[in-house]
């Protein structure tokens, strides 16, 4: 799931630190796709302290929630089905239409948590910006980030640029999609293959996803951590 879905399932958290934690495994890998951690392993010592045992409480949970969503029904059924409609808008692209359906179900929930005021998006960033900045290089230096001034310049930068606001506006949407593609392969796209794609997610979203708060409650009925 991505950052707004994992929110999702912290709305109502206290500390800013456990948000911290919730979003840390991906922000971790905005910085370097290659980064790999163990939090677990060092558990004795996180646990230590109140403020970083939170952001291991959130990573717990951000991996249980990743994993029975990407385990459920409702994901795999999707990205099958979207991926056959993303066959058209991508033709001539090296991007994997499976790729690109599993990204674009993730985004396009994050657009509708938004859409139907589900959450409340300025709060996830208010608790970044509350979050204790020693706690969190503390943590990064205990799994070992191997730059941690390079992630906490992320960190400030992704709390300054709000993009996430930009979700409501499912026409917004293509553009992440196609940067996030841009990692893995080289190429350009214009505007038609652009509308063609934000086209798709429309009539997606209107015929298959207005029973998208079915993965949430799934998700949310059999979570174990702290529950």
């Amino acid at each position: 799931m991505n950052f707004l879905s994992h929110f999702y399932f912290e709305r109502f958290a206290i500390h800013s630190q456990r948000l911290v934690g919730a979003l840390l495994p991906d922000l971790l890998k905005n910085v370097d796709k290659s980064y790999t951690f163990h939090p677990q392993k060092s558990e004795e010592i996180l646990f230590a302290n109140p403020k970083t045992r939170q952001i291991s409480e959130g990573w717990y949970r951000h991996v249980e929630v990743d994993k029975l969503f990407h385990g459920s029904e409702f994901f795999l059924e999707h990205c099958h089905q979207l991926r056959l409609q993303l066959q058209k808008p991508l033709a001539g692209l090296p991007i994997r239409p499976s790729f690109m359906a599993h990204i674009a179900i993730e985004l396009l929930l994050d657009h509708l948590l938004i859409e139907q005021e589900l959450v409340n998006v300025s709060r996830l960033y208010e608790h970044l910006e509350h979050a204790d900045r020693n706690s969190i290089r503390s943590y990064l230096k205990t799994i070992a980030v191997p730059d941690i001034e390079a992630f906490m310049k992320f960190y400030e930068d992704f709390i300054s640029w709000k993009y996430i606001f930009e979700y409501k506006d499912i026409n917004a949407i293509s553009k992440p999609l196609f940067n996030i593609a841009k990692r893995i392969w080289q190429f350009e796209t214009n505007a038609d293959q652009r509308m063609e794609l934000t086209q798709v997610l429309i009539d997606y979203k209107a015929k298959e996803l207005q029973n998208f708060k079915v993965i949430y409650a799934y998700i949310q009925d059999n979570m174990t951590y702290l529950s």
